[in-house]
C-alpha cells in the first residue's frame, strides 16, 4: 500500500508535464500562423488608416462638388416650395429636394431615398452632408471595387518610387532624408532601427552569397555559419598555396551586420542550407533549425569521411600558444 501511494504523485505529475508539453506544442503549431495575420492585418489597417481613407475621402468630395445637385440651405431662386406628407421641401430644376436630419439644410429626395434603402448605417446619417457621402460611397465607390483599384494603384505607385528613388537625384534625396531623421534625437533610434529591416526585409542584397559554409571560428570547438562571397585575394592564396574563400559572419540576431574573413577552402565545411535557412537560423538566434538539419539521435557512422578542418585562431593565439613556457629561476 505505502509502494502504491509512492506512486501515485509520481503519475500526477507525469501526467502534469504531459498535458504541459502538448499544451506547450499547441501554441508552437498555432502561434505562428496567428501571429502572421495580426502583424498583416495590423499592417493592412495601418495602409488603410493612413493611406486609404483620406484617398476616398477626397475622392468622395471631389465627386460631391462634380455633381450638379447640391445641399441648399435656403430656397433657391426659381424653386417651387411644397408641402408633402413626406415633409417641406421644393421643387428646384427638375429635382425634388427635402430637409435633412437637421432640418436646416435641403438635399435631393432621391439621395435620402438610395441611402436609406441600400445602406446599413447604425444609426443612420446625422446630416445632409453624410447623406451625400453615403450616396457616392454606396454608388459610385462600393468597397469591392475601391480597395483592388487602390492596390494596383498602391503598387504601381510603389514601383515608380522605387525607379525614381533609387538613381540620380532621387537617390541623393533619400540619403539627406535619411541623414536629417537620423540626426534628431530619439527618433534617430526608433527610424534606424526600422530602416535597417525594412532595407533587410524589402532591399535587394548587393552581395551574392554562393553557399552556406561552417568554420571553427573564433576558438577550435566554436562553430561559425558563414556565407562564402567569392574568392579571396590573389595574393593571400599564393602565400598559402591553396584556394581562398571569403566568408561574411553574420550576427544575431541583426544578420545585416557582421565581419569578413579570409579561410582556406579546406577550412570550411559546406552545409546543406539555402541562405535564407540560414538568414533564419541566425535571426533566430539558433532556434529555428532547418527539418534537414535537425538532430535528434546522434549516430556515428563509421564510413563518413567528412573530418572537422582545423580551427581558425587569431594570430596572438597561434603566437602564445607556439611560444615555450619559461622556467622560473631558482
Amino acid at each position: 500500500m505505502m509502494e502504491s501511494n509512492s506512486n501515485k504523485p509520481k503519475k500526477t505529475s507525469s501526467r502534469i508535464g504531459g498535458s504541459r508539453r502538448a499544451i506547450l506544442r499547441g501554441l508552437g503549431i498555432a502561434l505562428p500562423p496567428l501571429l502572421t495575420i495580426v502583424v498583416l492585418i495590423w499592417a493592412w489597417n495601418t495602409i488603410e488608416n493612413y493611406v486609404l481613407r483620406p484617398i476616398e475621402s477626397g475622392v468622395q468630395h471631389a465627386i460631391v462638388w462634380s455633381i450638379p445637385d447640391k445641399i441648399f440651405s435656403d430656397l433657391p431662386k426659381g424653386a417651387i416650395a411644397n408641402s408633402t406628407g413626406k415633409g417641406e421641401g421644393f421643387l428646384y430644376q427638375g429635382t425634388e429636394y427635402v430637409t435633412g436630419p437637421t432640418g436646416r439644410r435641403y438635399l435631393p429626395d432621391y439621395v435620402k431615398k438610395f441611402v436609406d434603402d441600400k445602406s446599413d448605417y447604425s444609426p443612420p446619417p446625422t446630416s445632409a452632408k453624410a447623406y451625400w457621402d453615403g450616396y457616392v460611397q454606396l454608388k459610385y465607390m462600393p468597397r469591392w471595387q475601391v480597395v483592388p483599384i487602390f492596390i494596383c494603384v498602391f503598387t504601381i505607385v510603389l514601383y515608380f518610387l522605387g525607379r525614381l528613388f533609387t538613381l540620380g537625384m532621387g537617390r541623393w534625396f533619400v540619403k539627406g532624408f535619411d541623414h536629417a531623421i537620423l540626426s534628431i534625437p530619439v527618433v534617430n533610434k526608433v527610424y534606424g532601427s526600422v530602416k535597417q529591416v525594412t532595407d533587410f526585409a524589402f532591399s535587394e542584397r548587393e552581395i551574392e552569397f554562393n553557399r552556406v559554409v561552417a568554420i571553427q571560428y573564433p576558438r577550435e570547438g566554436i562553430w561559425s555559419l558563414g556565407f562564402v562571397t567569392g574568392d579571396s585575394m590573389r595574393e593571400i592564396a599564393e602565400a598559402t598555396g591553396e584556394q581562398m574563400l571569403s566568408v561574411l559572419m553574420p550576427t544575431s540576431p541583426m544578420p545585416m551586420t557582421g565581419f569578413t574573413v579570409t579561410v582556406k577552402k579546406s577550412e570550411a565545411i559546406d552545409l546543406n542550407l539555402t541562405v535564407d535557412e540560414a538568414i533564419q537560423f541566425v535571426v533566430s538566434c539558433g532556434v529555428v533549425v532547418p527539418s534537414q538539419q535537425r538532430v535528434d539521435t546522434l549516430t556515428t557512422n563509421p564510413n563518413s569521411t567528412i573530418e572537422a578542418p582545423a580551427a581558425i585562431l587569431p594570430p596572438s593565439i597561434n603566437d602564445d600558444l607556439s611560444e615555450p613556457t619559461s622556467q622560473p629561476q631558482s
